[in-house]
């Protein structure tokens, strides 16, 4: 089968499935496996995807997504092809779960995809096993864009993956997938934890973020709490998402965890 993905997510669904050797074509912004998407033709940006290479091509199957905002137009364009296409758009982490589940129905390896929803969950029991009881859950905003400040809201998977971390989505009263936000919102939400994974953007500068002139109050900022995780590992719902909760495992346990209470002193006899 001649699959073409028009979204990054999409592709890594496939590749983590084994079926990296069916591509046929990807979006520009697919990088992920390297060695499997060398030589492959490029259809263009997620939102502006070459419909007629796509036509050109013939794939048996496209895997289009909603998951970036103004992809429905690409999948508008994309039904008037006859082409075969399933469209995957999660907002939740069980979504995700699902999108898997959904590609390996339609590729007929739906215990393949059992398996790794499987691997995926086990993992994640073991990393919230591994942190700490926190006193309250952590407030974390994570930041998709600098200009306007743009964060993940309640409708998004960041909020469930912080959740079955023992954390909290400091934006989660917010019912949006995503949203921009003002400076007085953030002071209001007062995050503990401020990560930095602004989409499409391979250097990531927290200094940006802890320089804003009116931030010194919040809490991130003023225990030096801005850390960066790259937007493959949070912004993509597919397996690499497993990235993304092993940094935020990681961050959560260093910078959260309980002093130890002092050992009480024996009492002599």
């Amino acid at each position: 089968m001649r699959i073409a993905t028009l979204t990054c997510s999409n592709t890594e669904i496939l590749a983590a499935l084994g079926f990296a050797d069916h591509l046929c074509a990807v979006d520009n912004h697919s990088d992920f496996p390297e060695e499997a998407l060398q030589g492959l033709p490029r259809l263009g940006p997620d939102l502006s995807i070459n419909m007629a290479l796509l036509q050109e091509l013939k794939p048996d199957l496209v895997l289009a997504s909603h998951s970036v905002p103004g992809m429905e137009k690409v999948t508008a364009q994309l039904a008037e092809t006859g082409l075969r296409y399933e469209i995957l758009d999660p907002t939740s982490w069980s979504g995700v779960l699902e999108s898997i589940r959904t590609v390996g129905r339609v590729l007929s390896c739906i215990d393949r995809a059992e398996t790794l929803i499987q691997d995926m969950q086990n993992e994640i029991q073991s990393l919230r096993e591994s942190l700490p009881a926190f006193e309250a859950p952590p407030k974390v905003m994570v930041e998709w864009w600098p200009r306007p400040v743009i964060v993940a809201t309640q409708d998004s998977w960041i909020t469930d993956m912080l959740r079955l971390l023992g954390a909290e989505n400091a934006f989660s009263h917010l019912e949006k997938r995503s949203s921009p936000v003002t400076d007085q919102q953030v002071i209001e939400a007062a995050p503990e934890l401020i990560v930095c994974s602004w989409c499409g953007v391979k250097k990531l500068r927290p200094e940006v973020i802890e320089n804003r002139k009116g931030w010194e109050q919040i809490p991130a900022i003023q225990n030096q709490k801005v850390v960066c995780i790259p937007e493959s590992g949070l912004g993509r719902p597919g397996p690499r998402l497993m990235e993304g909760f092993r940094a935020l495992a990681e961050v959560l346990r260093e910078g959260f965890a309980q002093p130890e209470a002092p050992a009480r002193p024996v009492q002599p006899h």
